[in-house]
């Protein structure tokens, strides 16, 4: 008893420490199967750890959510912004395309022709699908006077630019002025064939119906078939001699009037108007 008393502290260090050890040993060997208590710890904790860990996501997806969702709005904003101005070049792409051969034959005009010209934007026309009768952006300030030739360039044939006849200034004020074209019946032009020189005159339909003038030949025996280019004669002083009016298109022979009468298209496109050439000569 005696030595139990005397080291007691001893014994049970002693014996705390081989029971640790033989603890330690168990659990540690191999360790591929969990003890009753760590499985009991285990089910309590696991489905507390995945609420948590769900919670945990949810809340990192939905603060990261609002912040893709900003830089979505900013990419959007940047990209619409983008898109405009890509409509806007294709817009202007097409309308130079659609343009393109007025420019062409409007850049040859100025290189070729001997006449002083002043340019104008048409800034409104009379009601209908032609344009008979317009108002341009010019006037009395730029030089423009009542009787002046409107023009436009032509290309007669392959790479050949003239003055093609569009019309006349009718009325004209500070700065603006009224244009009346060769499809209105307001005007009539003395023409010559320019193959045969052969002369007559044309008038514009009502309206510019069909954008086609009509009119006869002096002579009813004159040599004209389809085809046939026509110039302005300069007889009656309306028109400037030389200016290019269109090609015939139909031919009638009227024997009880001893005429002879065609249908001409005119070379300019009377729908698609939008800037013009006044000569000032």
């Amino acid at each position: 008893m005696y030595f139990f008393r005397k080291y007691k502290n001893r014994m049970m260090v002693t014996a705390v420490a081989i029971i640790l050890i033989v603890i330690i040993g168990v659990t540690n060997k191999d360790r591929l199967s969990l003890t009753k208590f760590e499985k009991i710890v285990g089910n309590i904790v696991s489905p507390i750890t995945k609420v948590t860990s769900s919670i945990g996501n949810k809340v990192s997806d939905f603060f990261s959510g609002i912040f893709n969702i900003s830089n979505l709005e900013e990419e959007n904003e940047e990209l619409k912004i983008k898109v405009a101005a890509l409509e806007e070049e294709n817009r202007d792409y097409q309308n130079l395309i659609g343009k393109y051969d007025f420019l062409k034959n409007e850049a040859g005009l100025l290189e070729l022709t001997n006449y002083n010209m002043i340019s104008a934007q048409i800034t409104s026309k009379e009601p209908g699908n032609w344009y008979d009768v317009f108002i341009i952006d010019k006037g009395l300030k730029d030089g423009i006077t009542k009787g002046d030739n409107v023009i436009q360039g032509i290309e007669v044939e392959n790479q050949v630019i003239e003055e093609g006849i569009i019309g006349r200034i009718i009325d004209v004020g500070d700065n603006w002025a009224k244009v009346v074209s060769i499809v209105d019946e307001q005007n009539r032009i003395s023409f010559k064939i320019i193959r045969t020189q052969d002369g007559g005159v044309l008038q514009g339909s009502a309206n510019g119906v069909d954008g086609e003038i009509s009119g006869f030949l002096f002579d009813d025996k004159a040599d004209v078939v389809p085809g046939d280019k026509i110039y302005t004669s300069g007889l009656g002083g309306a028109f400037l001699q030389d200016l290019y009016i269109g090609e015939v298109d139909k031919v009638e022979d009227v024997e009880e009037e001893l005429i002879k009468k065609i249908t001409v298209k005119p070379a300019i496109d009377f729908k698609k108007l939008f800037r013009v050439f006044i000569i000032t000569d």
